[in-house]
């Protein structure tokens, strides 16, 4: 069981976007919307998480020990413009997670949302090469946290450097206040 595989490596900023927007020139654009808490919804059948009697999608073996192994997920279904992925995340350092991720048809994604309604946050990412050529995702988020913008890189490890882009403000990387589920989970206890 390899943990590279399934191991994310990252760190975030806050984004000053106030004027001018350079993240966006020739990146590529981006529609997400992620809803959180669905992994509740889901049972284990025969290496498949399954819902309602229905499989969801099947587990490997190495998917399915690191799903027992793992005490505390954070689960969501994410739409990136028209797919649906089912993540399983949990963070084991500040910049580093674990995470599981399935591909499923949209019918199976909407007979899950129709179980809601979930926390959710809308965001448009662009994804552009930093000055080092290090791809970095910027979220311009949508809804009531219009305004918003973070910045996150992926790196192959703790101990590689980044050359920060110009735009690239605050660093967050490990605040947990700061993360798309803790937003989501802000805005659905508002709403109430």
């Amino acid at each position: 069981m390899s943990v590279d595989e399934f191991t994310e490596i990252e760190r975030r900023f806050l984004v000053d976007a106030r004027e001018e927007k350079p993240w966006r020139e020739g990146a590529e654009r981006i529609a997400i919307r992620q809803h959180y808490g669905v992994g509740d919804l889901f049972t284990l059948q025969n290496g498949a998480l399954c819902l309602g009697g229905h499989s969801v999608c099947s587990l490997s073996e190495d998917e399915l020990r690191f799903l027992g192994a793992v005490e505390s997920w954070t689960t969501r279904l994410r739409q990136i413009n028209e797919a649906f992925i089912i993540s399983y995340k949990s963070r084991i350092a500040d910049d580093t997670a674990i995470e599981l991720e399935w591909t499923v048809d949209e019918s199976m994604a909407r007979m899950i949302l129709a179980k809601g309604p979930f926390p959710f946050v809308e965001k448009i990412r662009y994804v552009l090469p930093g000055p080092d050529g290090i791809l970095w995702e910027v979220d311009e988020f949508e809804g009531a946290l219009a305004g918003l913008v973070l910045a996150e890189v992926e790196l192959p490890s703790s101990q590689t450097s980044v050359v920060l882009p110009a735009w690239a403000g605050h660093e967050i990387t490990g605040l947990g206040s700061w993360s798309n589920r803790a937003l989501a989970e802000t805005l659905s206890k508002r709403s109430k």
